[in-house]
């Protein structure tokens, strides 16, 4: 008799249980559109098995989700669809079958999808991740360059036509005799600044006590800086990001490399468990160990932006094609320390300095073999005074002023209008 009402108590409890497993609640659902590809994130408190496939004609994309219920934070994705994203044209969210909820993407193009899983990292739970890329990679920010760079050239450079008979500096003279021709006019070349805003999308960097967020301050930040240096004569600025989506530190990398930068900078606002410390800071990479216990574990959280934003690390991402490189120039190092001292040195006109001098450490954003790079500190985004001022509009000027005065201080010391560029390739 005990034993048959074990057994009936056992299979009651399966039976409680069973609806419980299946019934998975996704938190959260955000889209993160960016130039580059456009990202889905499904965040939930348990780890959530799919299958995805694709329907032609039309083409579609379809993600089973398994034991997940198609609650609001799922149904509401059909509402935050973009009508200009050039990939997804709507989604589409049912219960497929008992225990099963399918997603169906209907798509705009050709594309290459990565679906994969996080574990919980900061304040996030499991996320699901769909990163949609286009099969065949545009680039917004080189066709943007390139076009600006065609420009210059035709309105400085006028087309030639010379004798098939002579080189390129001879011609013929009345009397049919060969003379040298003048020497052509050296044009001084455009100077490229890679301006990096620091996290975005799921990595919202630090944040402050009045819940500032560093993504955002970085993102302002560079935005004001690259109106600045655009206003310069044979200088140009490229944003590495220009919204707010999430970009992986090699491939921030890849896009300075790619545009032939000759600068990389890369803004963040900087935090600290203690709210009185404030100050700006200018960091190169360090081969040999960091300047400070500071510097160490500061490079440490900045190069966790990885984890917090979400690479997939079973599949290479398409842009990243290309090795993370080491420095191993002693020339990119020293150029460097040159530019961070001299943006330092403005900085310390507008803000007191965290520290008197440049510090190092490993961070992978600055590992660029042929770049000078620098991360800048701006200030302490969790002091609430410089929280206050890094969201201000006009500091945000004196901030990017600065670092334009420290870029072009470099180069009056250090020119780089004679010095070759080789161009990027894969």
């Amino acid at each position: 008799m005990r034993k048959t009402i074990v057994v009936i108590f056992t299979h009651l409890l399966l039976l409680w249980l069973s609806p419980l497993q299946a019934a998975i609640s996704v938190d959260s659902a955000r889209f993160w559109p960016a130039p580059e590809y456009t990202r889905l994130t499904l965040e939930s408190k348990q780890v959530i098995q799919y299958n995805m496939f694709r329907l032609p004609n039309p083409d579609r994309l379809v993600i089973d989700l398994k034991n997940v219920k198609p609650g609001d934070a799922l149904k509401a994705l059909s509402n935050k669809i973009s009508t200009d994203d050039p990939y997804i044209k709507s989604i589409r969210i049912a219960q497929h079958k008992p225990g099963v909820t399918r997603l169906v993407l209907d798509l705009k193009s050709e594309v290459k999808p990565q679906l994969f899983d996080l574990n919980p990292v900061g304040s996030y739970g499991h996320r699901l991740v769909l990163d949609i890329y286009p099969e065949k990679p545009i680039d917004p920010m080189m066709a943007l360059l390139e076009a600006k760079q065609s420009d210059t050239q035709s309105s400085e450079v006028a087309p030639t036509q010379t004798n098939s008979l002579t080189t390129s500096d001879e011609k013929l003279n009345p009397t049919g005799k060969t003379e040298k021709a003048a020497p052509p006019k050296l044009q001084p070349r455009i100077l490229i600044i890679a301006i990096d805003a620091g996290h975005g999308g799921e990595d919202p960097g630090a944040i402050g006590r009045k819940k500032s967020r560093e993504k955002n301050v970085t993102l302002a930040i560079a935005r004001k800086l690259k109106k600045l240096i655009d206003k310069e004569p044979n200088m140009r600025g490229v944003l590495i990001r220009n919204g707010d989506y999430f970009i992986p530190l090699r491939a921030r990398v890849a896009k300075a490399r790619k545009a032939n930068a000759d600068l990389f900078i890369s803004i963040h606002a900087d935090a600290f468990k203690k709210s009185n410390v404030r100050g700006s800071s200018v960091f190169t990479l360090s081969k040999n160990g960091a300047s400070s216990a500071t510097a160490r574990w500061l490079a440490k959280k900045e190069n966790e932006a990885d984890l917090v934003g979400g690479v997939n690390i079973a599949t290479q991402d398409p842009y990243l094609a290309r090795t993370l490189l080491d420095l191993s120039q002693t020339a990119t190092n020293s150029d460097s320390l040159k530019l961070a001292d001299m943006v330092l040195n403005e900085l310390g006109r507008i803000n007191k300095l965290h520290r008197g001098h440049v510090e190092q450490a490993g961070f992978a954003v600055l590992k660029a073999p042929d770049i000078p790079s620098i991360l800048v500190e701006t200030a302490f985004i969790t002091n609430p005074a410089e929280e206050k001022r890094l969201n201000n509009g006009k500091y945000q000027f004196k901030l990017s002023k600065a670092l334009l005065k420290g870029i072009k201080r470099y180069f009056s010391q250090n020119p780089a209008l004679s010095k070759p560029k080789l161009a990027f390739t894969n």
